[in-house]
């Protein structure tokens, strides 16, 4: 008996939700790999739309898919669960794909990860789901239900610590499809691009970033020569409100994109950038090519470096949960636990405490985030601050402004920045409201 055709795009789909489902990948490395790479344009589009829309949405395809099955709670194999979440995705939220398109392509991935017996059961429950729905299932989407693709806890916690509104704000950019948003060197190659065929809009926050409307900005001239680099607009914004110094203490460098504009900033600075694994320092020095007479990419965890007070400045970009990525990392949302955010807050007491006592009395640190959750924000700047009587949080409110005054800012973009500042002087950057990632940025003064 012949074998059906699986397209490549959800041959590729499968594999990858596997991975991610395993714990062996994240989806945004995995589809940066060599295997999605050789598709078609089509076909990587699809393969994307795929994977993300099913980590989006998992939890309510879930709740969809399970209460059809004989025995709700039994537990399915990975390779049957990620057939039927992918036929029923397809069929909820995919309007151009044909009915039987999803439902045959999914019961023959099952059939060939090795499950031809409950190949039958995907085919039953997924004919189930077509002729089941409702137009309100796409009215609900249409509506911006989105909460139901995150878990209720994580919710509850987003409406406590910042409001309705902004909850549903963040719940709606988890859901949508992450901008691509670029930093260009200059009109030059913005021209190149654009005769490349890769049509930017203008960033909303910074003068010098782009989000891609339509083409392929990774396969320009530019993007290999590092002219042009993809990088969230927030994050970029973290790295240039770092002050600027002659000695830069960058403790968690990797993957490089905020350790180059220090560079680009500050031309006669000398760079110490930290990494503390050898897979991830090795991409940022591949990364960093070509910096390396003002750069100094160093192995170390920072925690444990011994040059008190020999730097200007310290970038603690730390470690985090990620919740403000969930549209660019939305498998994150599967992987947390509430208890998680009192973890990782132990690490980044260690790193602010170490950005600390590197920087000179009169220097500063920013520490950065791209999480939502105070205990790895304010909780941690708080502790800090609380044992160290020789430093201070100083708030944004100038900074800000004076690089509106360097023409780094456009001027929607200082307004939206401004009135994004708490009363503690914090800044946070919720996704909904710009668009971007979620960060949270903080600047501390040494002080005697």
């Amino acid at each position: 008996m012949t074998m059906a055709e699986v397209s490549p795009a959800r041959m590729q789909a499968f594999r990858i939700l596997l991975e991610v489902e395993r714990g062996r990948g994240h989806s945004d490395d995995l589809l940066r790999g060599k295997s999605v790479a050789g598709l078609s344009e089509a076909d990587r589009h699809l393969t994307t739309a795929l994977v993300m829309g099913v980590l989006r949405w998992q939890i309510d395809l879930d709740g969809r898919i399970l209460p059809l099955l004989k025995h709700p709670n039994a537990k399915l194999d990975a390779e049957v669960l990620i057939a039927l979440r992918l036929g029923a995705f397809q069929l909820l939220h995919m309007d151009r794909i044909p009915v039987h398109a999803a439902i045959d392509e999914s019961v023959e991935l099952a059939k060939r990860a090795g499950h031809r017996f409950a190949s039958g059961m995907v085919n039953a429950m997924l004919r189930r789901v077509a002729t089941s729905r409702l137009p309100q299932d796409r009215e609900a989407v249409a509506k911006e239900d989105w909460q139901r693709g995150f878990p209720e806890w994580m919710v509850a916690r987003w409406r406590a610590n910042h409001g309705e509104d902004a909850a549903s704000g963040i719940c709606r950019y988890g859901q949508s499809e992450a901008k691509t948003a670029v930093r260009v060197d200059g009109a030059m190659t913005l021209e190149e691009l654009k005769s490349a065929g890769v049509e930017l809009e203008a960033g909303r926050i910074l003068t010098r970033a782009f989000s891609v409307a339509s083409g392929d900005a990774t396969a320009s001239a530019a993007f290999r020569d590092g002219r042009a680099r993809i990088q969230d607009e927030a994050s970029q914004l973290v790295a240039e409100l770092v002050p600027r110094g002659k000695a830069i203490l960058d403790c968690c460098a990797a993957p490089g994109g905020k350790t180059w504009i220090l560079a680009e900033r500050n031309p006669d600075a000398r760079i110490v950038a930290c990494e503390a694994s050898p897979p991830r320092l090795a991409r940022l020095r591949e990364r960093l090519a070509g910096l390396e007479e003002r750069l100094e990419c160093r192995l170390a965890d920072v925690t444990e470096i011994e040059e008190e007070a020999k730097f200007d400045v310290a970038l603690a970009d730390v470690p985090c949960s990620g919740t403000g990525t969930l549209g660019r990392n939305p498998e994150i949302r599967h992987r947390l636990a509430p208890e998680d955010f009192t973890r990782q807050a132990l690490r980044q007491l260690g790193i602010l405490r170490a950005a600390l006592r590197s920087v000179r009395v009169g220097g500063y640190v920013v520490y950065s985030t791209c999480s939502l959750e105070p205990e790895e924000n304010e909780d941690v700047i708080s502790a800090v601050l609380g044992e160290d009587a020789n430093a201070r949080v100083v708030s944004l409110r100038a900074r800000i402004e004076e690089l509106r005054g360097e023409g780094v800012l456009t001027i929607p973009g200082m307004e939206s920045l401004l009135n994004a500042i708490a009363v503690d002087g914090y800044l946070r950057l919720l996704p909904g409201k710009f668009e971007s990632d979620g960060f949270f940025v903080a600047l501390i003064e040494k002080i005697e």
